[in-house]
């Protein structure tokens, strides 16, 4: 099983890329876990959103498994604790035989479809937040619930 951390677009700005890139370094450290950026849809400006949304959506539809336990990054998602997020975490760890595929979607969220296919939502939080700051934040909280699983240091309650 490998974690997944998919993202619609790339990152332009760099002290957000940096920092994110660090949290990938150091959750690689301890799991198989990879950050997969899809390529951003092309001539957005003469699309609707939902017509963006549905391009999107394909897109992430295309790069995830069958058997995949996908996790949408979504504000109206469950909000969870570290601590809860890393027991989560680690009860899908043990018993998924697939990926667990985090995604946070585009700048309008997610089609139909990608909702459909979903297995969950999360709540970063109540707080609507570009979809860059989510990557980052998100990284860093798995990276936490990484070394609560492993009993390091890092966590402080």
């Amino acid at each position: 099983m490998k974690t997944i951390l998919m993202a619609v677009g790339t990152m332009a700005d760099t002290s957000l890329r940096a920092v994110t890139e660090k949290m990938v370094e150091r959750i690689e450290h301890f799991m198989p876990f990879e950050y997969r950026e899809l390529a951003d849809v092309k001539a957005t400006r003469s699309m609707t959103e939902e017509r963006q949304k549905e391009a999107e959506g394909q897109r992430i539809l295309a790069s995830i498994g069958p058997g995949d336990c996908v996790m949408l990054l979504d504000e109206h998602g469950k909000m969870l604790t570290s601590r809860e997020f890393a027991d989560d975490v680690q009860r899908k760890m043990l018993t998924l035989q697939r990926n667990l595929v985090f995604i946070v979607g585009g700048p309008y969220g997610f089609s139909p479809a990608v909702y459909a296919r979903a297995n969950g939502r999360l709540a970063l939080s109540r707080m609507t937040m570009t979809h860059e700051m989510a990557r980052m934040f998100f990284a860093e909280q798995l990276y936490r619930a990484v070394t609560i699983i492993k009993g390091l240091p890092y966590h402080h309650d």
